[in-house]
This record gives C-alpha cells, sequence and structure tokens, in this order.
C-alpha cells in the first residue's frame, strides 16, 4: 500500500546575492548587484577577488563590511613600495631564538636538536598574510590586501602561492596551508599594470564611480543624521563635479566627507559661498581647485540651478 503524497509547504527562496547585498546595506555599505555577486562567488569558490576602480570609490570598505556582516576577522596588509616578505608573510624572533640558543647550548643540546628548537613555530611572528592562513582562533577571516599595485612586482610573486593554493612555504618548518581559506579581497588603483599570473587567480571587478541615486543611498545609509534634501544636492553637485576635466575627481570618501561639513556648519542647501568655503574637502589639487574657481565652477552651479 502506497502512502499518500503530500505537497511539502513552499515559500519564497531567499537569492543568496540579494541577501548578501541586503546585509552589507545594513552595515552602511550600498552595493550594487554585480559587486554582491562577485562577492558571494569568492565565498562560495573558494577564489580571491581583485578590486580595482579609482581612489576614493570604496574598495577598501568593501573588505571591512564583509568583514562586519560574515562575522569574520579583518585582517588587513596595506601594500607600498619596497614591502618584503618579512613584513607581509613572517619573521623570526630572534632575540628569543639567541635566548633559546643559550640556554640549549649550556644543557648540552646541540646539532640537529637545537636546530628543530630554535625554528619552532614557538619563535614564528606571525604577520598578515600567515596570519591569515594560520589564524590563532577558529573565526573566519578576510583577508585585505589594499592597495597592491603600490607594491613591487617581486612582491607579487610571493603572494601567488597564497593565492593559487592558500599555503606559505617557509624553509625551516615546511608548507602551512589554510584549514579554512579566509576570503581574500585585493585593491588596486592601477597606478601600474599588475601581472596576468596574479589577475588569473581572482575574480575581478571593477568599481566605477556610482550612479546618482546610488550616491544618495550611500550618504543616506552613512550619514543617516544629514538631511535627505542635502544629501541630495551633494550628490548631485559631486556628479556634475566628476564631469569636468579635473586632474583628481572627488570619490566617494569625498563625498562623504563634504557632506559631514556642512552639517557640522548647520548648512540646509548649496550654495556659492558655502561651496567656497569647503571646496578643499573636495578637490586637493591646487590646479584643480583653479579650475573650478576660474572656470567650472559656473557651470556646475548653472547646472544644478544655483545661478540663473
Amino acid at each position: 500500500m502506497t502512502g499518500a503524497v503530500t505537497d511539502e509547504p513552499t515559500g519564497s527562496v531567499t537569492d543568496p546575492v540579494t541577501d548578501l547585498a541586503d546585509r552589507l546595506a545594513g552595515d552602511g555599505y550600498v552595493a550594487d548587484r554585480p559587486l554582491a555577486m562577485v562577492l558571494h562567488l569568492a565565498q562560495q569558490l573558494g577564489s580571491p577577488v581583485l578590486l580595482e576602480g579609482e581612489p576614493g570609490v570604496g574598495k577598501t570598505s568593501v573588505a571591512e563590511a564583509l568583514a562586519a556582516v560574515t562575522g569574520a576577522r579583518l585582517v588587513r596588509l596595506q601594500c607600498y613600495e619596497g614591502l618584503t616578505a618579512q613584513h607581509a608573510l613572517y619573521e623570526w624572533d630572534y632575540t628569543r631564538q639567541l635566548l633559546d640558543i643559550r640556554l640549549a647550548e649550556a644543557g648540552g643540546v646541540a646539532g640537529d636538536e637545537l636546530r628543530t628548537q630554535v625554528f619552532s613555530t614557538d619563535h614564528l611572528l606571525r604577520r598578515p598574510l600567515l596570519d591569515a592562513i594560520w589564524p590563532v582562533d577558529d573565526r573566519p577571516v578576510v583577508l585585505l590586501v589594499d592597495e597592491v599595485d603600490r607594491a613591487d612586482e617581486e612582491f607579487e610573486a610571493l603572494l601567488l602561492e597564497l593565492l593559487s593554493q592558500f599555503q606559505i612555504t617557509i624553509p625551516e618548518i615546511g608548507t602551512i596551508t589554510a584549514q579554512r581559506r579566509p576570503t581574500i579581497v585585493l585593491t588596486a588603483n592601477r597606478t601600474r599594470s599588475l601581472s596576468d599570473a596574479l589577475r588569473r587567480r581572482c575574480l575581478y571587478h571593477w568599481l566605477p564611480f556610482p550612479g546618482l541615486d546610488r550616491e544618495i543611498a550611500i550618504l543616506t545609509a552613512r550619514l543617516p543624521e544629514a538631511s535627505a534634501s542635502l544629501a541630495r544636492q551633494t550628490a548631485q553637485f559631486v556628479q556634475r563635479l566628476r564631469a569636468g576635466h579635473y586632474r583628481k575627481s572627488p570619490g566617494v570618501s569625498e563625498t562623504l566627507d563634504w557632506l559631514r561639513a556642512l552639517t557640522l556648519l548647520g548648512a540646509t542647501e548649496i550654495d556659492p559661498p558655502r561651496v567656497a568655503d569647503t571646496l578643499g574637502v573636495l578637490l586637493k589639487d591646487a590646479e584643480d581647485l583653479r579650475t573650478f574657481t576660474e572656470k567650472d565652477g559656473a557651470r556646475v552651479f548653472r547646472e544644478l540651478g544655483v545661478l540663473r
């Protein structure tokens, strides 16, 4: 006798990409679907993700927000010219090694036994990359390799083993492989070209300047205390400013700083005197300031309807 077939209760299936975008928004980071998708795939595939874009568009904040919404520990490596393995991977605690050598020799320990004692994990100082794949606790890790294009090409070669196999080889000890893969986010401002070998190992996403609606949403999420009308005017002003010819167009971080400054000064709307007082919050180059003051300011105000 066959039993009756009952229908399982059906409900709406949550889209994991939308869910991730919503969680990021709840933490104050407004991500569009393409960005949420690449972050979701990076977590599911266990692949690093490379974020490129103009300075100030929020690349670093992606990793910070992702760590916050996933309950992960953020490990950050700030790259710079001349960065070496000693500062990025690991180094030996030489002072402790010397002390242990003296104690071991006094106790008659020598040869391979002494070497094993001295080059043990007890004497290893974990720098960000090693800390990410060999963490001190069971929390998941988001590893942020920030502005990787500022480091030398030699440093890129150090990253390849980590990005492809999630492991680091220490000659004196051996190979340390991640028991739980960290989520790796690399950011770059395109100050130089990155190698094809590095790019092949990563998912890729270009982070552009946001459109008007998304920038307003970012301002509202990050600065809820600011008036909605001032946030909209601020975004409209910056959007038109970016349409000009500037050496350094203001990024989202500058937009946030400007809205914060305008709110602090008690502004309720944007007008030429207020802009003149606070323009240095948006434009960080002398030639750009001169371009706006002498040439481009009238256009921006006219397009906003401030000047008739």
